[in-house]
């Protein structure tokens, strides 16, 4: 592991995956710049809380009754004395707010994260989706050149591959068949960084998130979504006939694929690479619920729906890129996953 300590802009980083890498860049005793807009998309206060928890704070700086810009003035405000991070609420989108940031930070790295996330809302929302995550992406891609910024990792998806036929998903697979605006929009994100890698010596490194699950998650995501259903004795939406599978990465070890990405590519020059972070383990959607409803000793309710246009059957990473290459080793087990999103849950209702 390096022993530098950077200057690292981190976009989204009050988001899940966020919010928990930039708490172990803290604890590795980098400088985090964190951008975020705190959008609608969920809650605000779950992005003050997971601020908070990056910060390792439980201090707890607003009202419930606080509205969203009240809310916001007191975390801006609270956070103001901690040593090595700065939060900046701001679109990506927003050029002359992100560059002013560029402007007056000496920024070495950028981990972009940030995005409009979801297949299902990119099929009515396509042109929002194209707006934030390829043209944000472009602008993020324009300050790198213009400030000189060499070393740059972005977030891309196992959505690219679509329904792929070929089990599991390799890097070299084609992603020429998306499904999706979300998938397509991430698959446009890795052509456009390799442009700037090649005209600019910008150094890349793509890296394919596999439905990444934990504490933390978002509430919208299904292991979230029906624990909170099951919880509360209500039906929750089974989509298909329960065959449909994924491969769920614990944010752990997706953190840990981040920090040793950041490793090999501030060690190096010339690289652009695209990586699968996953967990090498499929599973269907009846064997998720099945688990859910052992960790949380509650019989699910099933409300049964066609399978969603733009939903892909199946995902499973091959690894062994990312094995070879940034020594990736996952360590969570699914039920252990599981079993540490329960408790987290659990402690939070």
């Amino acid at each position: 592991m390096i022993c530098v300590k950077l200057n690292i802009l981190v976009t989204g980083g009050s988001g899940f995956i966020g919010s928990h890498l930039c708490k172990a860049l803290l604890e590795k005793g980098h400088y985090v710049i964190n951008i975020d807009n705190f959008d609608d998309f969920y809650n605000y206060q779950i992005k003050i809380k997971n601020t908070l928890y990056s910060l390792s704070s439980e201090e707890i700086l607003f009202d419930k009754e606080d509205d969203k810009s009240s809310a916001l003035k007191k975390l801006s405000s609270g956070i103001e004395g901690f040593k090595n991070y700065s939060l900046y609420i701001c679109d990506i989108c927003d050029s002359k707010a992100v560059e002013k940031i560029f402007k007056v930070r000496s920024i070495e790295v950028i981990i972009h994260l940030a995005a409009l996330a979801g297949v299902r809302p990119s099929i009515d929302r396509p042109l929002e989706y194209e707006k934030v995550n390829v043209r944000g992406t472009t602008k993020l891609l324009e300050f790198s050149k213009k400030y000189g910024i060499k070393k740059f990792i972005c977030a891309s998806s196992s959505s690219v591959y679509g329904n792929n036929k070929k089990f599991p998903f390799s890097e070299d697979d084609s992603v020429d068949q998306t499904v999706s605006p979300y998938a397509a929009t991430k698959k446009s994100c890795e052509l456009i960084a390799h442009v700037y890698h090649h005209l600019y010596a910008i150094d890349m490194i793509i890296l394919r998130f596999f439905t990444v699950y934990g504490p933390g998650q978002r509430p919208d995501l299904a292991i979230h979504k029906f624990t909170i259903l099951m919880s509360f004795g209500e039906k929750i939406p089974f989509f298909g006939n329960g065959s449909t599978s994924r491969d769920y990465t614990y944010i752990d070890d997706i953190t840990e694929g981040i920090l040793n990405s950041l490793d090999y590519v501030t060690q190096r020059t010339g690289v652009y690479e695209i990586l699968n972070l996953g967990n090498h383990q499929n599973v269907s959607l009846k064997e998720m619920v099945k688990t859910l409803e052992s960790a949380l000793s509650i019989k699910a309710n099933l409300q049964l729906f066609p399978l969603p246009a733009g939903d892909v059957e199946k995902t499973c990473a091959d690894i062994s890129k990312a094995k070879k290459m940034i020594k990736y080793f996952p360590k969570t087990g699914f039920r252990e996953g599981i079993d540490n999103f329960v408790e987290w849950f659990k402690k939070r209702s």
